[in-house]
């Protein structure tokens, strides 16, 4: 089942990344945050964009969110999309089933881009990103360094729809999720 994320799941939620940012290069950040930081985190995305959990057996297998690309009202169109599986869950499709709703939702708010930011080498997103329709743009080389190396960094693009010469801002979550189609794009 996916569904909005809520201030219960940051428990799972910090579980989850938090095993990432401990043993891995995929996330920048070197100490884990806490559930009370990541219910600070859910809340402040899900005032602009979704934030989406995917439940199995009553347990976060993952999550997805989008968020501002950057804080210029020029940029209002773009988001920043990513997703985190449990490594219990990962190569079932939970995150090809995350991304699905989520950028089925930031195309309903109105937006016009995703982008995706993703720590190289990462086969397996790279993968889930061009088998969604992402493309390369470019790659930040040596930006990070993280557990004792530099790591580049890939930027992925997806057109959620084709640009317009005078786009409506995005519409909020509260005005989008009235729209019927919303609730049809959270079904697994």
């Amino acid at each position: 089942m996916i569904r909005h994320a809520l201030p219960a799941d940051a428990n799972a939620i910090a579980e989850i990344y938090g095993a990432v940012v401990r043993s891995s290069p995929i996330s920048f950040e070197v100490d884990p945050p806490s559930a009370d930081e990541m219910a600070g985190r859910m809340a402040a995305v899900q005032a602009y964009a979704p934030w989406l959990v995917l439940e199995r057996e009553g347990a976060v297998a993952g999550y997805a969110y989008a968020s501002r690309h950057r804080d210029r009202a020029a940029y209002q169109w773009s988001v920043d999309v990513s997703v985190y599986v449990h490594a219990a869950h990962r190569r079932g499709g939970v995150g090809r089933a995350l991304y699905t709703s989520l950028l089925s939702l930031a195309r309903l708010q109105g937006f016009y881009v995703a982008h995706a930011g993703i720590t190289l080498p990462n086969d397996g997103s790279v993968a889930l990103h061009e088998s969604l329709g992402f493309r390369p743009v470019g790659v930040f080389r040596a930006v990070g360094y993280k557990l004792g190396a530099w790591h580049d960094v890939g930027w992925w693009r997806l057109a959620l729809r084709p640009p317009s010469s005078e786009p409506a801002p995005p519409r909020a979550i509260g005005e989008a999720s009235r729209d019927p189609s919303w609730a049809a794009a959270l079904v697994d």
